[in-house]
């Protein structure tokens, strides 16, 4: 079992604010194994795929009075009945028990959870492995990049496509079709691979439901599916009323780098493939460590973009260029950007850029930075 210590941490960090955590990410993504690797008081396993444990928490009040342990887990909860009513009592009747629930979605996905616990709960969103988690993976980078960050084929002795298609076939059935009721599993996994093929651009509702020959109104429903259950990230734009700047669409990130080099047939990696993937990499640190922060991104009329920017107060906003090889820099976005919005700090995210350093260019102040360098 790898030790992860930076969502052990964000776990007893949340269960200082509420005494229930909601941990959410992708199938295979870590979830059980996080959760049976906390420190401290050997938790409470509840693995709510068993069908037996219904009726082991009917009564909630008996059920936690009768708790071996002051930490309990419940393993996959939405498969409960009414999972929003064992939490909601436990968290109310006896404080002094922390809770931590997995699943694969937003807690408001089902709707089994009429009560989303407000004030009683912290979200935590566990994304693939972290490029900081990396060495205790005993992985590199490129190999991260390939073969995606879910532990179960980043250990994998070589890149497996049976894993990848297994995964989406199981991602339909037990997290999609339960929380939304879709029935076509053919019509949503092509939808699926279209939008990791076209990860990391801008995503036109319209044309993705002319050339998957679908109606609008599903690919929106879809769409919706994939950002509530983690698979997809929609980054919307950033704009203050310059009539220059794009408003409307958004660029859309598949949750992992494996799934698109398997979708879009990238193997072996070639060395334009890396800048897309570092991008998505630099997006799932961002997730992770500015999870209240989420970033936009800009993009003018004449097709110049900064990849991500951050608003940080009512006039500055910061821009965060992502570059695999710096080298590559353009500065003729970043100052078409200062131009209407001159205030804030300008970033150049790079792997091997530690430690950080400035640069100037075309005028501009630059920090080079690692991904875990952005200031919260």
């Amino acid at each position: 079992m790898i030790d992860r210590p930076f969502w052990s941490k964000k776990i007893e960090s949340a269960w200082r604010e509420a005494p229930i955590v909601w941990l959410s990410g992708v199938r295979r993504s870590g979830k059980t194994t996080i959760a049976q690797s906390l420190g401290g008081t050997e938790p409470h396993f509840v693995n709510c795929d068993i069908p037996a444990v219904e009726e082991m928490v009917r009564d909630p009040v008996l059920f936690f009075q009768n708790c071996p342990s002051q930490v309990v887990v419940f393993d996959e909860i939405h498969q409960l009945r009414d999972p929003a009513r064992v939490l909601k009592i436990g968290a109310d009747m006896f404080p002094e028990i922390k809770i931590l629930a997995t699943g694969s979605s937003t807690l408001a996905a089902g709707k089994k959870f009429r009560d989303t616990l407000t004030g009683r709960k912290r979200a935590i969103h566990l994304v693939p492995v972290l490029l900081e988690e990396l060495t205790a993976f005993g992985t590199t980078l490129e190999r991260r990049m390939f073969h995606g960050g879910l532990p179960p084929a980043l250990l994998a002795d070589e890149k497996k496509p049976a894993f990848f298609r297994e995964w989406m076939d199981s991602f339909f059935a037990r997290d999609i079709q339960r929380l939304f009721g879709f029935r076509d599993m053919n019509r949503f996994t092509a939808f699926l691979e279209y939008v990791f093929r076209q990860s990391g651009g801008q995503f036109d509702v319209s044309k993705a439901a002319s050339e998957l020959g679908i109606a609008r109104a599903t690919v929106e429903s879809h769409l919706c599916a994939l950002e509530t259950t983690h698979a997809a990230t929609c980054v919307r734009p950033f704009h203050r009323g310059s009539p220059t700047e794009i408003v409307k669409q958004p660029k859309v990130y598949a949750f992992d780098t494996g799934f698109v080099s398997f979708v879009r047939g990238w193997n072996p990696l070639r060395q334009d493939d890396f800048g897309l993937l570092w991008e998505h990499l630099v997006l799932e640190t961002f997730q992770a460590r500015l999870p209240y922060s989420p970033p936009l991104y800009w993009r003018d009329k004449s097709g110049r973009e900064i990849d991500f920017v951050i608003p940080r107060d009512r006039d500055s906003v910061d821009a965060i260029e992502c570059k695999w090889n710096p080298d590559a820099f353009d500065p003729a976005p970043l100052t078409a950007f200062r131009s209407i919005h001159p205030k804030g700090r300008n970033f150049l995210v790079c792997p091997g850029s530690t430690p950080s350093h400035m640069r100037s260019s075309k005028g501009l102040k630059i920090h080079v930075v690692s991904p875990m360098e952005i200031p919260a």
